[in-house]
């Protein structure tokens, strides 16, 4: 198994992360707010279990070598290492950590790259220990959520005689911007997204600072402010940071990159006055606002500030575009020998296509689906008109933004399909149509221009009928419906619009889930997870294909659900394309369950490789599949 974990920019806030963490003694302090970014470089490890032993090794980008270090997998021993200090120190920490909680085995990493610079305030130590807990997490399948992760990398690293604020284990994230709020002990994490690509350069000073002083002094000004100085610290990290971080995170989600570049320069001048005169020996940093004032750069850049715990370590600037960007990091690299890196903040890929499998038989509606595809079974929507199934589903989620969709059919079936969705009513028919319906037989031509027929030439389930789709839609994100299943929302806002609006915010795979007693539990994919974000998402831990109701009710209970209740897969998804990759995993392998090849399981493994989300949509779902549940639909859903 390979895993990637990237360093972390703090593009605003730093030092608000311990500074947030005094409100356990003086309530009167702000909260601590920062907004950080994973880095385009990182950590690369191949992980696989080891019986008894915790096993480390590494390669840097200079072609250094550590390791291999082994230890036993027992927590003295563990925990004696990760006293010691030192790059084994912290997967030994970690390791400790994860060991006293579960039970698990062994773990050998080799971390065969490493390209992020070490002790430049990119984190790489938190790197590591996130690294470790993500291969055991995934390893052993231990059920934690990104933020579990960052929990027990931070865990494992305080562990170590290094003393980490919460800030940077937030690299577990990835290259997504997040919004963290440190009150206390409780840390809230918020993900963003951004409408366009953000280019910044990330600059080694090649110079020095002394982060143990510079803490040193700034943590004197603190749980309460004895002096003028002490308040300015203090004001900077409060009111100051949580104004220009609220600024930051507007001008995000907006694109407004001139604006952010405006506020990255607020805000170091800013820190400056209110923060160097605390730690002048480090903090006057001649190196970092030489760089921030070079004048060849100027045209080039948006605006400037430094990283981490600031002083003469590390730069970063937000500059105007791709071009700009290799401009800046020429004339730094040539002029000032100062070795750069890039780092982009890339918007989450628009989702285009929908992907709709309608290639089953329809074995329970024979002998109708002899002569008629279930999918073309009529139903009546809300204003009276009688439209094939099919039709109902793919007008859905064209009127939620897509631009494509794609039909998974049997070759056979081709001519059913086609007919409907591209060829017009002879005119002796047609004439007798009234305007209104002749108008919506433009709406059907108009449709079918967006519709491809996919082909499964055999079915093996429903995860074969997933993977054929899979040249079709690329390397991009995609939503998947049931070709079967019609959904009505109970608000404003449709069932799928309810997974987009998760999706764009996130990034991530979703997918729909709706509560089910027990008794019918055995004829769903079922889930669980932690609730995030005041219960407006599910961090999934587990996908169970149709379990039986004693498995559900040991492993698949979840907060927040009715008492005998699960909550089960609502039949709408939005995927990576990774999903792919693991279906022809599958495929290769002839890995069937129940003599089919199934979704569900490789669910989990994307559940696993990327995180996923549960959105408990606020609707309503009708199956069509047998004849009783067909018959409900069709008294049901015209009244929804």
């Amino acid at each position: 198994m390979k895993i990637f974990v990237p360093g972390r920019i703090c593009l605003f806030g730093e030092h608000s992360d311990w500074a947030g963490g005094y409100r356990r003694i003086n309530a009167g302090i702000e909260k601590g707010y920062a907004m950080i970014v994973g880095t385009n470089q990182g950590l690369y490890a191949r992980v696989q279990p080891h019986p008894d032993k915790l096993i480390l090794k590494a390669t840097f980008e200079d072609g250094t070598k550590k390791g291999p270090f082994e230890l036993p997998m027992d927590r003295d021993a563990l925990l004696e290492e990760a006293m010691k200090g030192g790059f084994a120190s912290y997967a030994a920490g970690v390791a400790y950590q994860i060991l006293t909680h579960y039970r698990v085995r062994g773990l050998e990493i080799d971390n065969y790259m490493t390209d992020l610079p070490i002790q430049k305030g990119l984190s790489s130590s938190a790197a590591i220990c996130v690294l470790v807990a993500r291969a055991f997490n995934r390893v052993y399948d231990l059920k934690m959520t990104v933020r579990g992760e960052m929990e027990y990398g931070y865990m494992g690293e305080i562990t170590t005689p290094s003393r980490c604020g919460r800030l940077d284990q937030g690299c577990a994230y990835g290259n997504r911007p997040v919004m963290m709020t440190f009150d206390g002990d409780r840390l809230d994490v918020k993900e963003l997204n951004v409408p366009k690509t953000l280019h910044y350069v990330i600059v080694d000073l090649k110079a020095f600072k002394d982060t143990k002083e510079i803490l040193a002094k700034l943590n004197q000004c603190y749980p309460f402010a004895d002096n003028k100085l002490q308040q300015k610290v203090q004001e900077y990290l409060g009111p100051i940071n949580a104004d220009i971080n609220e600024r930051a995170m507007k001008a995000l989600k907006c694109g407004d990159d001139v604006t952010l570049g405006k506020l990255m320069t607020e805000a170091q001048a800013k820190f400056d006055e209110h923060l160097q005169p605390a730690c002048p020996s480090q903090l006057t940093s001649p190196v970092l606002h030489k760089l921030l004032a070079y004048e060849p750069i100027q045209p080039l850049i948006l605006g400037g500030k430094g990283v981490g715990s600031q002083g003469d370590g590390t730069a970063q600037f937000l500059v105007k575009d791709e071009a700009a960007q290799n401009k800046v990091i020429a004339i730094i690299e040539r002029d000032l020998k100062m070795p750069c890196m890039k780092l982009d903040i890339e918007s989450v890929n628009r989702l285009r296509k929908a992907v709709i499998p309608a290639a089953g038989f329809g074995n329970q509606l024979f002998p109708a689906t002899k002569t008629l595809k279930k999918e073309m079974f009529p139903i009546i929507d809300r204003d009276g008109r009688a439209k094939p199934v099919i039709m109902a589903i793919v007008e859905q989620v064209l009127n939620a933004g897509i631009e494509e969709v794609g039909l998974i059919i049997q070759e056979a079936d081709r001519a059913f399909f086609e007919d409907f969705f591209h060829q017009r009513l002879p005119v002796e028919h047609a004439n007798k149509l009234s305007k209104e319906d002749q108008r919506y037989m433009q709406h059907i031509m108009d449709i079918g221009n967006k519709v491809t027929f996919l082909i499964q030439e055999s079915q093996e389930g429903f995860g074969h009928a997933v993977h054929c789709a899979k040249e079709w839609v690329g390397n991009e994100p995609f939503i998947l419906m049931l070709g079967d299943h019609l959904f009505a929302s109970d608000t404003d806002t449709p069932c799928i619009r309810q997974l987009l609006d998760l999706y764009e915010r996130t990034g991530k795979s979703v997918v729909g889930l709706q509560e089910t007693p027990a008794e019918k539990v055995k004829q769903f994919g079922c889930v669980t997870g932690v609730w995030e974000e005041g219960g407006s998402m599910l961090s999934i831990t587990e996908f169970s294909e149709k379990p039986t109701v004693d498995y559900a009710k040991k492993h698949l209970v979840t907060q927040d659900v009715k008492d005998d209740h699960f909550l089960t897969i609502f039949g709408q998804y939005i995927l990576t394309p990774r999903i792919f990759g693991l279906l022809e995993d599958n495929i290769s392998r002839n890995m069937r369950e129940g003599g089919e090849f199934q979704l569900t399981s490789c669910l989990d493994r994307l559940r696993q490789e990327e995180g996923f989300l549960g959105c408990r949509v606020k609707g309503k779902r009708f199956d069509i599949g047998n004849p009783n549940d067909y018959r409900q639909t069709i008294i049901d859903y015209r009244n929804t």
